[in-house]
């Protein structure tokens, strides 16, 4: 496995970009309005903007520090604009044009000569030639004024210190206030011909190409609407991502709404998609096409919950909605909803369409469905609609942990095949505007959680079992970030298990990193995508692209390196003889007077063995030639097992040896055996002999990874000891590149000296 965490280019290859190049723009607004930007070509941009409220205003932004891509691919950041001219030409329509009163501003933020914040407001139409919609504009920033009309409102610019630049785009009845208008008002506006001239015209900017490997990437359209698809997937390829690529579009920022009282929910009035989402898809989807990227469309059963209708909702069964715990609150469709489902499937069939209309194949992945769990523990199928659906008079089921009566598995059974049928509805409707493939996307830490066993009746149903689906995706990015790989090994198998997926029918997502602050945990997602990658998933994805710019990570397929250790045993037979030789490195000077200073350079003896005596017919022999060849010689190293010191007891048991103690965080603990003060690493325990204990009570709730490391499905609590008791052998090579054995007497065979020698792992 091969990452890293870049925090800035430094040696890395660097190249020139035109300031104010397309790509680079973005775009930020209020809810509820949409807005989106995409490049139309090489110096060319277009914003499409859907506006709600009479005071919605969308802003094209130009930031001189790059925040949005990968470290080592971000432009430089240049504060100083005095010795350059940006032109282009502007064409808008269904906004305010730039003669108008509140028509396009370009708001220039930053610090003035004295280092004082402040902002400048520089009228368009101040600089431009043309008509009010189809006009060249021309700005030197060196002579740029401020103000709405010159000279008398003019207020000189001083662009010595610009933090960031946004031209405001409002819609035509625009007013302050806020009230809704009386319909949605779509508007657009084109720069094309743009050209940065002067000195400071261009910025140098990573120019990083990675090799390509085999993990996958993931992004989501709420993380990345504000970019270019042409700047996002740039990113992707250049960090050497290839191949599939799932796309969460989203729950908060794909759709339509209409107004109902004082809000707006969503809606297929005028269509599926708003505009601005819709143009941006199109685009991506064919970028992501010409660069030989296989798009993975994901739509899940969640949506903004202030747009959601409420008898759509998921409910407890005190009527309170399924609310995450995103600020502001996503909430989760009814499966057993008609509307909510409808309009899921009407979703699903634009978004295929789109792809398919770009060439692509259309694969569609439902994502996380499931019955919402609360915090309190609460199952959320109680709406009007799931509860004539189960039955009218259903069991309350108000803390899913533990034991549930037989009338409450029945209920969650009954749960399962509703929602195994909605998502097949929703597979069968997307497969009807052309998908290839359909996948499912299962979020094991809260399907499989063990303090509420019986959940996985209603949100994993056997009616998901293969063929239901091309592709069982499984995420585990509660387990994976955390490094609790024995949660992972155990779900993923049970998963399979009840699904009858087979690993290469399978998908592995690996991630995500929620906060930057906790960007160590790429190490432990980068160890769970290798580990699935050998398992022989399909693909395995990193969750998710914004989190990777974010954090700096990079990725390596590292050659596989020759493993030096074969995971077999000496034949026990020949070593049950053996003589055992610990051996120490001590330097002792002898003074004068005959006192000794003794200077100890190993932290723990080695041990040599010679297995010699062992050997005592041709069989003997025979097995003894084999086995060094297969080693080749002294260059493979192998297990053997003492025969004076190979368990922590008689008879193991789980307090015999504490091998660490709690902090509230690890759950990781290498097993040790203890002489005194002397602590030596176990890196080859026996399979199955391995007993553990947390605070003095046996724990199943442990799995033993590579090198001898017990993982703790959860961690110990601070100052609790854990303990564990092992069989073990020690790993051993031949000593010399040569053997010599010899015959005895008929049927006899002997090796005068067969020299192994201890081999440090840890």
């Amino acid at each position: 496995m091969g990452y890293w965490l870049a925090e800035r280019r430094t040696v890395q290859e660097a190249g020139v970009l035109s300031r104010f190049d397309p790509a680079y723009w973005t775009v930020d607004f209020p809810r509820p309005m949409m807005a989106s930007v995409v490049t139309t070509g090489a110096d060319a941009l277009r914003v499409d903007c859907v506006f709600y409220r009479q005071d919605d205003l969308a802003g094209l932004i130009w930031a001189s520090e790059d925040v949005h891509d990968h470290p080592l691919l971000r432009y430089d950041t240049v504060r100083d604009y005095r010795d350059c001219t940006l032109r282009f030409r502007w064409r808008s329509g269904g906004i305010r044009p730039l003669d108008a009163r509140h028509g396009p501003v370009l708001t220039i933020e930053g610090r003035d000569a004295g280092g004082v914040a402040r902002a400048w407001y520089v009228r368009l139409w101040n600089y431009a030639t043309g008509t009010p919609e189809d006009a060249e504009v021309v700005i030197d920033f060196a002579s740029v004024v401020g103000g709405y009309r010159l000279p008398e409102d003019g207020v000189p610019v001083w662009a010595g210190d610009v933090d960031r630049m946004f031209v405001s785009l409002v819609p035509p009845d625009y007013a302050e206030g806020g009230a809704l208008l009386a319909a949605p008002a779509e508007g657009w506006a084109e720069m094309s011909a743009i050209r940065c001239e002067g000195p400071g015209s261009v910025l140098g900017v990573g120019d990083v190409v990675l090799p390509e490997h085999d993990l996958r990437i993931a992004s989501g359209y709420d993380d990345s609407y504000h970019l270019t698809p042409e700047r996002l997937l740039h990113n992707a390829l250049r960090l050497g991502y290839r191949g599939a690529l799932v796309h969460y579009v989203g729950m908060s920022h794909y759709f339509r709404l209409e107004r109902s009282g004082d809000g707006l929910f969503v809606s297929l009035a005028g269509g599926v998609l708003n505009g601005p989402c819709a143009a941006w898809h199109r685009d991506f989807a064919e970028r992501a096409g010409a660069l030989g990227f296989d798009p993975i469309w994901s739509l899940s059963y969640e949506l903004f919950d202030a747009h959601c209708w409420g008898d759509w909702k998921q409910r407890a069964s005190d009527g309170s909605p399924a609310l995450t715990g995103w600020v502001p609150p996503s909430t989760l469709l009814s499966p057993a909803h008609s509307g909510a489902m409808g309009y899921l499937q009407a979703v699903a069939r634009a978004f295929v369409g789109i792809a398919r209309a770009a060439g692509g194949r259309g694969r569609f992945q439902v994502g996380e469905p499931w019955w919402w769990v609360t915090t309190d523990h609460r199952i959320c199928l109680y709406d009007d609609a799931a509860r004539v659906a189960l039955g009218g008079d259903v069991p309350v089921i108000d803390d899913v942990r533990g034991r549930l009566s037989a009338a409450q598995r029945g209920l969650l059974d009954r749960a399962g095949a509703l929602l195994a049928s909605s998502t097949a509805a929703l597979v069968a409707a997307a497969r009807s505007a052309g998908a290839e493939e359909a996948l499912l996307l299962a979020y094991l830490p809260t399907i499989l959680n063990a303090d509420s066993p019986e959940v996985s009746r209603a949100n994993l149903p056997v009616g998901w079992a293969r063929p239901a689906f091309d592709v069982l995706q499984l995420e585990d990015y509660d387990w994976a970030a955390t490094g609790n790989v024995g949660a992972t090994a155990r779900g993923v198998a049970a998963a399979g298990v009840r699904l009858g997926y087979p690993a290469h029918e399978q998908h592995y997502f690996s991630g995500f990193v929620l906060k930057r602050e906790d960007r160590a945990q790429w190490r432990s997602i980068a160890e769970a995508a290798e580990v699935a990658m050998a398992r022989g998933v399909a693909e395995t994805f990193v969750w998710a692209l914004p989190q990777v710019l974010r954090d700096g990570f990079i990725y390596f397929q590292e050659e596989g390196a020759m493993e030096a250790f074969d995971d077999v045993r000496f034949p026990l037979a020949l070593g049950a003889e053996a003589e055992v030789m610990p051996e120490t490195s001590t330097a002792i000077a002898v003074a004068a007077g005959g006192h000794e200073a003794r200077n100890v350079d190993w932290a723990e003896p080695r041990t040599r063995y010679d297995v010699g005596p062992g050997v005592r017919s041709q069989a003997d022999v025979a097995l003894l030639l084999d086995f060094f060849r297969a080693r080749l010689g002294p260059a493979r190293a192998f297990r053997l097992q003492d025969p004076f010191d190979h368990s922590t007891a008689a008879v193991p048991g789980f307090g015999d040896v504490v091998i660490g103690i709690g902090d509230g965080a690890t759950t990781r603990f290498a097993l040790v055996k203890r002489y005194g003060q002397m602590v030596r690493r176990i890196t080859r325990p026996v399979a199955g002999s391995v007993r553990v204990g947390v605070g003095g009570v046996e724990t199943q709730g442990f799995s033993v990874g590579a090198g001898g490391v017990v993982l703790l499905d959860v961690a110990p609590g601070k100052g609790v000891a854990v303990t564990a008791g092992f069989v073990f052998d020690v790993p051993v090579r031949f000593a010399e590149d040569r053997l010599q054995v010899a015959r005895a007497t008929h049927g006899a065979g002997v090796a005068a000296s067969v020299p192994l020698i201890e081999v440090r792992e840890a």
